[in-house]
């Protein structure tokens, strides 16, 4: 049987059995290892004052991790730059925060190079290798050139924007060809997808074959996938009902008081639509006097990237206006707003979902937002809560029974809370079993499997 060599940016070595302080991705790759042994490779998250490419090697719970350190210009350039200052922004329709700089490029370009150096000694000659996400899009082309005849997947984890949105970057053609280093290429919803073929064909002169999903340029040949990625569903329910979500479920009914919670499980990013739920919300207050004391909103939110300015700028504005709000309705027997930014392991916050009876997940763009199905999962199938999702999230096509919302409409996320609030029983249940069914169904082994499948029967490079 092939080895799976997965690369990302960032490698989360297995917590424990539990797995509770990890996320869903991390899981899905972990399992991805144990079923066909390999290596997790990718940075440690630690810095070195000279780029070495020592690799430290760690096997935890059956997965074995090769990680490397990186230079501080190289963190700031590719990491902080051209990652989380060009594309992310770029790709997730805030052409207004993209930044464009030459240094930001270079230093992209390089660590993948780096990348591809160091752990291409480690691929042998059947491995088959799976690239995650936007960190890594030229990795396969840098892998190629150093001779890896191997198999190659990559994932996209975030949205692939529209052809004349992604074109303003300046590198869009280069990082686009790019692509056709691979074998296979996943992206979450068919629009993601759509968006890149129609980038390949239209600016590359790519040809698209419609009936295996398969583009050709130049004698290069990539297969694109539609492959929503989804959570342990099963587990997840399991871990609602565990100890520690129990304690997490008791604990947030007392501290409710009888009141209807609402909440919310965002990293801090301009992304996720924090100011705009909060703005929405705050209308429901000022519309809904006969009712906005039985509600208040729980937002957890842990910061991240706290060396990119414009996340410092998200952080100072949520407080700002939470603070506003509730200094204009807060009682003193009730605050609307809940603003709490720290994480929770997985299992806690599981209880917390459980113990909500509306889930606000209303991002402005995201790839898919595994938060959503979390909450799905989590409820309690004889009284669920209510989720509201922003139709601009990935999950939405799956989840077409959630209160769907244009989270950019304060009007739409106030009429929803209401909307959530009145809804009887019997309609919680059945939404809640169609979005459940869709959980489990397309569920992260599903995703894994679908991929790896595609991948794993995919043309092999060294043959042709």
């Amino acid at each position: 049987m092939s080895r799976l060599i997965i690369i990302s940016n960032r490698v989360t070595p297995p917590a424990g059995p539990d797995s509770a302080a990890q996320g869903g991705l991390s899981v899905a790759l972990s399992a991805a290892l144990r079923e066909y042994s390999g290596i997790w490779f990718g940075w440690s998250g630690e810095r070195t004052d000279h780029f070495n490419g020592h690799i430290h090697f760690q096997r935890s719970e059956g997965v074995t991790t090769a990680t490397i350190d990186l230079e501080d210009q190289d963190i700031e350039e590719y990491y902080n730059g051209f990652a989380n200052r060009t594309l992310w922004p770029l790709f997730h329709y805030r052409i207004d925060l993209a930044e464009y700089e030459r240094e930001f490029a270079g230093g992209y370009q390089r660590v993948n190079a780096r990348f591809a150096e160091t752990v291409r000694p480690l691929i042998e000659a059947e491995d088959v290798v799976w690239v995650q996400d936007y960190h890594m899009i030229p990795l396969g082309a840098e892998l190629r050139r150093l001779g890896c005849k191997n198999r190659m997947g990559f994932f996209l984890h975030i949205p692939w924007p529209p052809r004349r949105l992604f074109a303003i970057l300046p590198l869009a053609t280069e990082l686009a060809r790019s692509l056709f280093d691979y074998d296979v290429v996943g992206f979450h919803t068919e629009e993601w997808l759509d968006a890149y073929r129609e980038f390949a064909v239209e600016d590359l002169g790519a040809t698209w074959r419609e009936s295996d999903g398969v583009l050709t340029l130049g004698g290069k040949s990539v297969q694109l996938l539609n492959c929503p990625i989804g959570i342990d569903a099963a587990e997840f329910a399991e871990m609602s009902r565990g100890p520690t979500a129990q304690h997490a479920f008791r604990q947030m009914q007392e501290s409710a008081n009888g009141r209807v919670m609402m909440i919310g499980v965002d990293r801090l990013d301009y992304s996720k639509g924090l100011e705009d739920r909060f703005l929405g919300y705050e209308r429901f207050l000022r519309e809904h006097t006969e009712v906005r004391k039985e509600v208040f909103l729980l937002q957890i939110a842990p910061p991240s990237r706290e060396a990119v300015e414009t996340y410092q700028e998200i952080r100072t504005t949520l407080e700002g206006l939470s603070g506003r709000i509730n200094g204009a309705y807060a009682d003193v027997d009730w605050v609307p707003i809940r603003y709490v930014n720290q994480g929770y392991p997985r299992d806690y916050l599981a209880g917390i979902y459980r113990a909500a009876r509306i889930g606000l997940v209303t991002p402005l763009r995201d790839g898919m937002n595994l938060v959503a199905k979390e909450y799905v999962a989590a409820q309690d199938p004889e009284d669920p809560g209510v989720l509201i999702l922003s139709r601009f999230a990935g999950a939405a096509i799956q989840l077409r029974d959630a209160v769907l919302v244009n989270p950019y409409s304060a009007e739409e996320m106030s009429d929803a809370i209401v909307t959530a609030l009145k809804m009887d029983r019997s309609e919680r249940i059945r939404r809640w079993r169609s979005m459940m069914n869709s959980v489990e169904r397309e569920d992260v082994i599903w995703w894994r499997q679908k991929f790896t499948d595609a991948l794993m029967g995919s043309e092999m490079r060294a043959a042709s």
